[in-house]
């Protein structure tokens, strides 16, 4: 399932701003804050399925229309920012359509149990010969 090679750039949408920040004249002249769109849902190259489980996980960068957002104003040229977009985009939907692993579950060994049973009883021990009588 590799995401890269499935040719999503065509749907890429970038729009272009002034970006913020210092920089100088070049910042106040140039739009080199980048920002790409990706419609979600009307998308013809996810599944459905895909579509269910990034709308889940990256709700928070999805807008109401179902469009995702992502933005990079880090460098002077608009080029670049527009690759870190895009590579942004492929590892969130990376992260995204990753499965997990399921847990398993496991318990203690008999040794470890009995091991943190005696530090208990140390431990005790010791608190106990702190104590002074004071009959």
């Amino acid at each position: 399932m590799d995401i890269r090679n499935r040719g999503l750039e065509k749907e890429f949408e970038f729009v272009t701003a002034r970006s913020g920040g210092p920089g100088g004249q070049h910042v106040n002249k140039t739009n080199s804050k980048a920002e790409l769109r990706f419609n979600v849902e009307k998308s013809d190259l996810l599944t459905t399925e895909e579509k269910k489980i990034i709308k889940e996980k990256l709700k928070n960068k999805i807008t109401k229309d179902g469009i995702l957002h992502i933005s990079a104003q880090t460098e002077r040229s608009q080029i670049r920012n527009k690759h870190i977009c895009t590579e942004k985009f492929y590892e969130l939907l990376e992260n995204a359509l990753k499965k997990n692993k399921k847990r398993k579950k496991t318990r203690p060994n008999l040794k470890s149990v009995l091991k943190r049973l005696e530090s208990k009883k140390h431990n005790s021990e010791k608190k106990e010969r702190r104590k002074k009588d004071f009959f």
